[in-house]
């Protein structure tokens, strides 16, 4: 895979046909410490059990140095057209309200595109022991530390029930999150940010990036249990108080009830999506997996009618 990471000059000479996408004049290009206004997709080749090279070559444009910038492709093959469109680029992009219909374009969620500039700035997903440990040791500073929580009631048996955020600074873990699932609404809780971080926007970030994630999943209605002193921050990050919303008062701090309710996402995972991409790690939908991969291998064994598991 190649790219070219565009600035303003760049990426409006890409949607107007003017820029040499063979020979591009390195006046058009980002160096490599700034951030890209766009990201053209200059160039693959993948053929057969090498497509699977395509995920690790996608986890480049998925770090915070490049995950605002949305991306655009020329297909000019079947299978060019077939793998963008898997990877869930549609027909007809755009640049600052200017239609390019000759473009690809996969357009970044609305989270990633609004974060705050910052680019130090980051919010992924948990998934391996050792990010949990940088939680608990967050929570354990913050509520415990700070707001002297007992233990039993900050860790309270639903951590390994629920996915967890973990928000880093400059790559170190600042602060973190945790969501939880039910039938109709997703509760988003235990945000806490170290004390030394709190004026980076990390608060926010996470929320953001809850906010996002629910969404892709297919909900649309958040809740929050806020603590009274930060209904204005909830408020700023879309959530409101409701009639009916009851008050509550728990580790010795007095809380009420707020939602969030949004419109469904366009992208939201759903039975009908492709099964590949319901496989995928969560919140990396966007990008084939260690799965897609495997689909590549031939079967060791094919299956027989009639035999029972």
């Amino acid at each position: 895979m190649a790219f070219l990471m565009l600035n303003d000059l760049g990426m409006r000479g890409l949607v107007d046909g003017t820029l040499d996408t063979k020979h591009p004049d390195l006046k058009f290009l980002t160096p490599q410490h700034e951030r890209p206004a766009g990201i053209y997709i200059w160039g693959g080749h993948a053929q057969g059990p090498i497509a699977g090279g395509i995920a690790l070559a996608f986890e480049k444009i998925w770090t915070p140095q490049y995950q605002h910038a949305d991306l655009y492709a020329r297909a000019v093959t079947p299978d060019g057209h077939r793998i963008l469109k898997g990877l869930g680029f549609f027909r007809g992009g755009s640049y600052n309200g200017v239609s390019a219909p000759h473009l690809y374009m996969y357009q970044r969620p609305k989270a990633l595109r609004e974060a705050p500039s910052r680019e130090h700035l980051s919010a992924s997903v948990v998934r391996t022991l050792e990010d949990l440990m940088r939680v608990m040791t967050i929570r354990g500073a913050v509520y415990m530390a700070e707001q002297e929580c007992p233990y039993e009631e900050e860790f309270d048996g639903n951590d390994f029930s629920a996915t967890h955020l973990l928000g880093c600074v400059d790559g170190e873990p600042a602060g973190c999150m945790r969501i939880r699932y039910f039938a109709d609404f997703a509760k988003v809780e235990r945000l806490a940010v170290r004390r030394e971080f709190r004026s980076e926007g990390l608060a926010p970030h996470l929320v953001r990036a809850s906010v996002e994630l629910c969404a892709m999943k297919g909900y649309q209605r958040l809740y929050v249990h806020s603590q009274k002193r930060l209904v204005k921050f909830w408020a700023k990050n879309g959530f409101r108080t409701f009639e009916g919303g009851r008050e509550l008062i728990f580790s010795d701090f007095d809380y009420v009830e707020m939602i969030h309710d949004r419109s469904r996402h366009p992208h939201a995972i759903s039975i009908e999506t492709d099964p590949y991409i319901i496989i995928r790690p969560e919140g990396r939908w966007h990008t084939p997996g260690i799965l897609d991969r495997s689909a590549t291998r031939p079967l060791k064994q094919a299956s027989r009618e009639g035999i029972q598991a």
